[in-house]
């Protein structure tokens, strides 16, 4: 028999396992649903020439939210985004790939764009970029620790991204990708 406290301890293990085991599949469950959004959408994006630059979905308030971010040669505007999101609207009620209350979003990148993909990078050669390492670092050896790195983006080469900084005293600085927090296209005004 156990007593009060074991029973207590017994149940709060349990609880325990019970959350990580719900957050499991929860998230695996996510990576699904995200992997069969981007199926799906790949088809609508090709017909329309658009191409996915990311894709989010995660909890937000009571509901869920899924935002894309779609992009084009040129720019896209209202129009573009409200013909993908009909589009992409209609697919994801016929094929009810999410089964909960959620918010559909599709907008620009922005012009501080994100660079997420391999060619996002060979295609914003010699645009000046925005990187934030997940740690401070000094890899450029100025004698001080900094996160953000602003200049001119050379490349990415096995995994490496190489900014020309156009700061005083300047310089290339090379980065490892997988180091980065987040990197952008800087606006120039």
């Amino acid at each position: 028999m156990l007593d009060k406290r074991d029973q207590s301890f017994h149940l709060m293990r349990s609880g325990l396992l019970l959350t990580f085991f719900v957050y499991k599949v929860q998230k695996m469950s996510q990576e699904v649903i995200v992997a069969k959004i981007q199926e799906l959408a790949q088809p609508i994006l090709d017909e329309q020439g658009l191409e996915l630059v990311d894709l989010e979905y995660c909890p937000e308030g009571a509901g869920w939210l899924l935002r894309l971010f779609i992009d084009k040669s040129g720019g896209i505007n209202l129009d573009d985004c409200a013909a993908f999101s009909r589009e992409l609207s209609a697919i994801l009620d016929i094929e009810e790939v999410i089964r909960v209350v959620y918010r559909l979003e599709v907008s620009s990148p922005g012009i501080d764009r994100p660079l997420k993909k391999d060619a996002d990078f060979e295609r914003f050669k010699g645009n000046i970029v925005r990187a934030k390492t997940l740690e401070a670092m000094d890899p450029d050896g100025r004698g001080y620790k900094r996160k953000i790195f602003i200049g001119e983006l050379l490349g990415l080469e096995q995994g490496i991204v190489t900014i020309e900084q156009q700061d005083n005293p300047g310089g290339p600085v090379a980065l490892q990708r997988d180091e980065l927090e987040a990197i952008n296209l800087e606006p120039q005004f």
